[in-house]
C-alpha cells in the first residue's frame, strides 16, 4: 500500500531574505481544503516565510489566478492546493489534466509552483493525503515551491521587490537592422 512506503523528503531550504508565497485553493470540498492550506502554512512559516491566500471556485480556476499574480505581484512563489474526486463523468479527466498542464506550462517559464491539487478516486484517499498528520500533500506542496524559490535565488539575482510590480516606463522595440531593442 503507497501509504506505508518510505521515501526521501529534502532537507527545508534555508533563506537569508525573506520570502512570500501566494497560496491558491480551490475549496470545492472545504474540509479537505482546509487540511491542505494548514499543511501549506505550516512548511511556509517553519522556513520563516509569510504567505497570502485566496480562494477560487474551482480547481480549473486555481492555474489563472495564479498566472494573474505572477503578472500584476511580487510573489516569490505559489502553492495551488484543491482536490478532483472521481465522478461518473470524464469531466475528470479534463479538469485533472488540465488544471496540471496549465501549472506545468507556468512552472517551464520560470513561476516557482507547488501542486498540490490532489487527483484521487474517493474521498478516504483525499482525506488522507490532505491531513497535515498523515500525508501531508499540502506541506509537500508548500515545500516543493519553497524548493524551487530557493534553487531561483541561487541561480539568479532576484528582480522582484515588495508589493506590486511598477507597469513598465519603457517599451522595448526590435531593431529591424541590427537585431538589437531599443527603447
Amino acid at each position: 500500500m503507497a501509504g506505508h512506503e518510505t521515501h526521501y523528503i529534502l532537507p527545508r531550504p534555508e533563506f537569508d531574505k525573506p520570502v512570500k508565497l501566494l497560496i491558491v485553493v480551490a475549496p470545492y470540498y472545504k474540509d479537505i481544503a482546509d487540511n491542505l492550506v494548514a499543511g501549506a502554512k505550516a512548511e511556509i512559516e517553519a522556513v520563516g516565510g509569510t504567505w497570502e491566500l485566496i480562494e477560487v471556485p474551482g480547481a480549473l480556476e486555481v492555474p489563472t489566478a495564479i498566472a494573474m499574480a505572477d503578472r500584476m505581484c511580487n510573489f516569490d512563489g505559489y502553492v495551488a492546493l484543491g482536490c478532483v474526486i472521481r465522478g461518473e463523468t470524464t469531466h475528470y479527466d479534463t479538469v485533472c489534466n488540465d488544471s496540471s498542464r496549465a501549472i506545468q506550462l507556468m512552472g517551464l517559464q520560470g513561476a516557482c509552483i507547488g501542486n498540490g491539487i490532489l487527483t484521487v478516486e474517493n474521498r478516504p484517499q483525499a482525506e488522507v493525503r490532505a491531513d497535515p498528520a498523515a500525508m501531508n500533500k499540502g506541506g509537500g506542496a508548500a515545500a516543493a515551491a519553497l524548493h524551487l524559490i530557493a534553487l531561483g535565488r541561487k541561480w539568479g539575482a532576484s528582480t522582484k521587490g515588495v508589493g506590486f510590480k511598477p507597469m513598465s516606463e519603457s517599451i522595448l522595440l526590435a531593431d529591424k537592422g541590427n537585431g538589437t531593442a531599443s527603447a
